[in-house]
């Protein structure tokens, strides 16, 4: 695959209850199944889509949603060093809108993200 350049980049860093203002975001029949904090703010994975709120600005009031359908993913890898907790793991997403990169911290784990990618990819197709 050539290498095109990422026109989103996400970091996640580790698991986390999922915040309270995701379910005013929701659709009927859409459930959250995990979230993680982000540099600014958190992502979740539910069962139709990725959504990623993005905190802007020093007080934080502004705030960027991206909602990525499952159904819009039409590949994705994962690299790490090979351990389960790596620092340097990655999720490539080549979608319909672009190509997106997920780095991880060292808290996030890369085989959960792989399989909650696969499950909701091979589930909306």
């Amino acid at each position: 695959m050539p290498e095109t350049a990422a026109i989103l980049s996400w970091t996640l860093q580790q698991e986390i209850q999922t915040p309270a203002d995701v379910a005013q975001l929701l659709v009927e029949g859409e459930t959250p199944v995990a979230s993680f904090k982000t540099f600014r703010d958190s992502a979740t994975f539910t069962t139709k889509r990725l959504i990623v709120r993005d905190a802007q600005g020093i007080t934080g009031k502004k705030v960027e949603i991206y909602s990525l359908p499952y159904s819009a993913i039409h590949m994705w890898s994962t690299e790490n060093a090979g351990g389960m907790l790596d620092r340097d793991a990655e999720l490539e997403l080549w979608t319909k809108a672009g190509h997106i990169k997920v780095k991880l911290t060292k808290g996030a784990d890369i085989r959960r993200i792989d399989s909650l990618i696969a499950w909701a990819v091979l589930h909306s197709h």
